[in-house]
């Protein structure tokens, strides 16, 4: 009988996470670091990345870098690989929400936006992309949103970019499957993050999401684990190009 266990294990493999000084983007980190693999966390804040690195150990490492800075994305590149080699895996759960009303909507806030949650992961991508071509295997997982396929107030560049993260990911997949790299998002729901802040903080409105899920909550960090796994292991070889909803049937109803 086949240990179907291994599909998850992420021993040997190498994982940069975007993101990672706190909330979804650490609890990826640490997910990864759980499952065998030597993890890089990358965020602006080395405090909090340090804290999480010392409570994570040996699999770990970081990197402090601004992201929405197109032109230090290759030196990030450097940096990320030099702990461990080049990444087999990479997360890009950094993000920004401005919640900038439409009339209101400024060029540095779109900037701003634009290119943290949608050329940091593709060019960040691109620099890992001929190492994992020269292995065969890669996995990537973009951050999509309930506002990859719907509009909220106060979200026409976050939705915007959003939306640009599935087409990417289906892009990202027709380039470079082929070489064994496979592409996927998760589209979290409403978890309790700092992103989320606003949300939280309103008890009626976040009943009111919760109600409007097909389980009857938000999302808890540690249910973002599960799909995480799948996405970046073995259990995917045959998956790719796919926005995966993890969002209690919030999309479903």
């Amino acid at each position: 009988m086949s240990d179907t266990s291994r599909l998850f294990d992420l021993t040997g493999r190498v994982a940069c996470v975007t993101g990672a000084s706190a909330g979804l983007g650490q609890q990826a980190a640490s997910a990864l670091a759980d499952a065998g693999a030597r993890v890089v966390a990358v965020a602006r804040r080395e405090e909090e990345l340090q804290d999480w690195a010392d409570r994570t150990g040996p699999p770990a490492a970081i990197v402090s870098a601004d992201l929405a800075d197109r032109s230090a994305l290759q030196d990030v590149a450097a940096r990320v690989t030099a702990p461990f080699g080049p990444p087999d895996i990479v997360v890009h759960a950094a993000g920004v929400n401005t919640r900038q009303a439409a009339d209101d909507v400024t060029p540095e806030g779109w900037d701003l936006t634009l290119n943290l949650n949608l050329a940091a992961p593709f060019f960040l991508t691109q620099a890992f992309v001929p190492a994992m071509k020269d292995k065969g295997w890669g996995r990537v997982v973009n951050f999509a949103s309930l506002q990859t396929s719907r509009a909220f107030p106060g979200g026409v560049a976050y939705g915007a970019s959003k939306a640009g993260i599935g087409q990417l990911t289906r892009a990202m997949a027709e380039a470079w499957s082929q070489f064994g790299i496979n592409a996927n998002a998760i589209g979290p729901g409403f978890f309790p993050t700092e992103l989320t802040g606003p949300v939280f903080a309103d008890p009626e409105r976040a009943a009111r999401n919760a109600a409007q899920t097909c389980v009857g909550r938000n999302g808890l960090l540690d249910d973002i684990d599960g799909p995480l796994l799948f996405l970046c292991s073995e259990a995917s070889a045959y998956v790719t190009g796919q926005v995966l909803m993890v969002d209690g049937g919030f999309t479903a109803k």
